[in-house]
């Protein structure tokens, strides 16, 4: 199943909504990926296994449950993990990308490939449907945590 979408992180219409700089953005992408546990319902603790200037070998523990990712950073740009595949959880991956169309616009772009189906029964199209929902929402949470990080300043922490 292959899902995208995207959200708008400055609005130049709406004076209610804080605006944001690329680099706090950015900031809070990188603390998504160092810190997942702040993001991630259910998440108890992340254990970085490998580090390089650019990627990050994780393992995320939910639990009983172990899930190993890799996060590979484009610095200013974009953040993929891929989810490695296990008898128990789906294997996949999810690319965070930086938009910025003009000096007053910013967006947050969200890209899902894993191996469930999207086609087929409608029980399988209903399944896909609940999994984009689910996605779309923890989507909406990580940009609201991150304006929260932003605002209080925690994103400083990573330098």
């Amino acid at each position: 199943m292959n899902f995208e979408h995207l959200i708008q992180i400055n609005d130049p219409l709406n004076p209610m909504v804080e605006s944001m700089t690329r680099e706090q953005l950015w900031e809070g992408l990188v603390l998504r990926a160092e810190q997942p546990q702040l993001f991630v319902i259910g998440l108890d603790s992340c254990t970085i296994l490998d580090r390089t200037e650019t990627t990050l070998e994780r393992e995320l523990h939910y639990g009983h449950a172990t899930v190993r990712d890799r996060v590979t950073l484009t610095p200013g740009q974009s953040v993929r993990y891929d989810i490695m595949a296990t008898a128990d959880y789906v294997g996949g991956s999810l690319t965070m990308t930086i938009e910025q169309p003009d000096a007053l616009q910013l967006f947050l772009r969200f890209e899902y490939s894993t191996t469930l189906p999207s086609a087929g029964t409608e029980d399988v199209r209903q399944t896909s449907e609940i999994v984009k929902s689910a996605y779309r929402e923890s989507d909406i949470d990580t940009v609201r945590l991150i304006r929260q990080f932003v605002q209080g300043g925690q994103t400083n922490a990573l330098h």
